[in-house]
């Protein structure tokens, strides 16, 4: 007897890359499950953003996702399948790490995208980005506490953006809330009607682009270098970065700009 057929390999890639000008969309592409971060996905993701770094041409990322759902989270069925494995387990959450830092460490801005459903992982995947726009049809929960699997990584981003006591309603009770409650808390930045939700993006995109591209790379980095610090090194950071901001041509040109009364033309991309 013939041995059963083999189901064919995926090679669809798992993030798409797009460009329009100097905004770069990454598309997580498994949307017909949610676009689970296996470890498989969260590589494919983290060599995207390692070459939009490394791209001066890109000036915003969105990260958005394909199918009914942003994001579910880690993918159940792999960590299922290596539950004993903890070499394994821990190869995950490290890289899962790695790549949910590298975002606040990228030069260029991120916006998400959040069209529907982001739990456990993927809402950590929303906190983690620099500005987040969602569709009123979009929801959010770090719900792993009903399947006996806390989300313990997925609350170091949530709680940084929402507060303590707010986190700990989403992480213990694993409630979902809607947009508008996530915009309330502070986990988005904008609610709009699913049909207006590019457009809303493209808002933020274009006042970015449209801004000096070597004032944000400093700015960004030295928000995320602060903000965590004591106050008095908070000011000593960000003074430090003040002065190397006013002495770039940029800056220059911006004042120069604003006292003339002229659109500044930008040259530090």
């Amino acid at each position: 007897m013939a041995a059963p057929a083999r189901a064919p390999l995926d090679d669809r890639p798992l993030v798409l890359g797009t460009r329009d000008g100097g905004v770069l969309t990454l598309t997580l592409n498994r949307g017909e499950r949610f676009n689970p971060l296996s470890l498989s996905m969260i590589q494919a993701l983290q060599a995207e953003i390692d070459a939009a770094a490394a791209d001066a041409s890109v000036h915003a990322v969105v990260l958005a996702a394909d199918g009914k759902g942003f994001c579910a989270g880690h993918d159940l069925k792999e960590m299922r399948a290596h539950a004993s494995d903890t070499r394994w387990q821990r190869e995950l959450f490290n890289r899962c790490a790695d790549m949910m830092m590298s975002l606040t460490r990228l030069p260029q801005p991120v916006v998400a995208r959040v069209h529907a459903v982001a739990t456990a992982a993927g809402c950590q995947l929303v906190s983690m980005c620099d500005l987040a726009v969602a569709a009123d049809t979009a929801t959010f929960a770090l719900p792993g506490v009903n399947i006996g699997v806390f989300c313990s990584t997925p609350a170091v981003g949530v709680a940084r953006n929402v507060g303590r006591k707010r986190a700990m309603e989403m992480l213990l009770t694993g409630d979902t809330i809607d947009a508008r409650t996530a915009l309330a808390w502070g986990l988005v930045n904008r609610v709009v009607a699913a049909d207006a939700l590019d457009a809303e993006v493209r808002r933020f995109t274009d006042q970015i682009v449209s801004r000096s591209a070597a004032a944000i790379r400093l700015g960004k980095r030295a928000f995320y270098d602060q903000i965590e610090r004591p106050l008095e090194h908070a000011y000593t950071t960000a003074g430090e970065t003040m002065v190397r901001n006013v002495a770039l041509e940029d800056a220059a040109e911006g004042m120069d700009a604003f006292l003339t009364k002229r659109p500044a033309v930008w040259k530090g991309r």
